[in-house]
This record gives structure tokens, sequence and C-alpha cells, in this order.
């Protein structure tokens, strides 16, 4: 490639990675959370903090949370075992893999992202001839997508 192509490509690269690093910090903190499901009350032990119900929130649903609709009553435990003939009841009854190594990993994953993004930011900002289109993408993709949350 010519060296202004790539000159252009790594400009485009700043930009772009300064403008959608407060989301990538957001969705990689927040998928962690989620990994061992902490935005709920049985994966918490308990009421999970406002924080994290709120992240989980944005991260799967687009917005803040919502007042939960009444859920619809569930059968009685046996009522629905019943109506499954015994060969299917024993075939779900098979041993599934541990889902703990890949949550593990997600969350390796999720520190990993996030430790790059905040490198990349602190790179981003030692540059001096760049750094005030820095900071001012910087606050663009903190402020773009909190007002697109309430819009």
């Amino acid at each position: 490639m010519r060296p202004n192509t790539l000159r252009l490509l790594r400009r485009y690269h700043h930009y772009l990675g300064l403008f959608f690093a407060p989301m990538i910090l957001l969705f990689a903190i927040s998928g962690a959370l989620q990994t061992f499901r902490l935005q709920e009350a049985k994966g918490y032990g308990g009421t999970p903090p406002n924080w994290i119900v709120w992240l989980a929130s944005v991260h799967k649903d687009q917005g803040p949370p919502r007042e939960r609709k009444a859920e619809k009553p569930k059968p009685a435990p046996g009522a629905a075992e019943a109506q499954k003939p015994r060969a299917e009841a024993s075939a779900g009854a098979a041993k599934r893999p541990s889902p703990l190594p890949l949550k593990i990993f997600v969350v390796l994953l999720s520190i990993a992202l996030t430790l790059s993004t905040i490198t990349g930011i602190v790179i981003a900002l030692a540059s001096r001839a760049m750094r005030r289109i820095s900071i001012i993408l910087l606050v663009l993709g903190t402020v773009v997508p909190i007002v697109l949350l309430w819009v």
C-alpha cells in the first residue's frame, strides 16, 4: 500500500476508535457481568445493584430498565413432565458440558478488550498534535449514545 493510503487508514482508525471507545468499554464491562447473570437475582444471589441492572438493560435492550410486566403463572412442576414422552424426557437428561470454561474465556476477553481500549485511548491522547480532536471524539462518543438512550 502507498504511504498516503496507510496514513489515511490510520487517521480513520484513530477517529473511529476514539468515537466508539466509550461504548466499547460499556459493552465489554456489561457483557462480562452478564456472563454470570449478575443482573438477575438468581445470578447475583440477591437483589443486584441498580447500576448492574441498568448496564445490562442498555446492553440487551438498548434502553434504560423498564417496569416488568406481570408474569404469567407457571404450570405446576409435575404437569409439564407428565405431558412429555419418556424418551424425550430421558434425552434431555443427558449430561451437557459445563459452560464455566467458556464463561471464564468470555470474561477474559472482556478484560482484554477493556485494557486494549484504555491503552488505545492513552496512546491517542499522548499525541499532542491530535489531542484536541481526540478529546472531542471521546466526548462525542460518550454524549451521543446517552442522548440516543433518551430520544
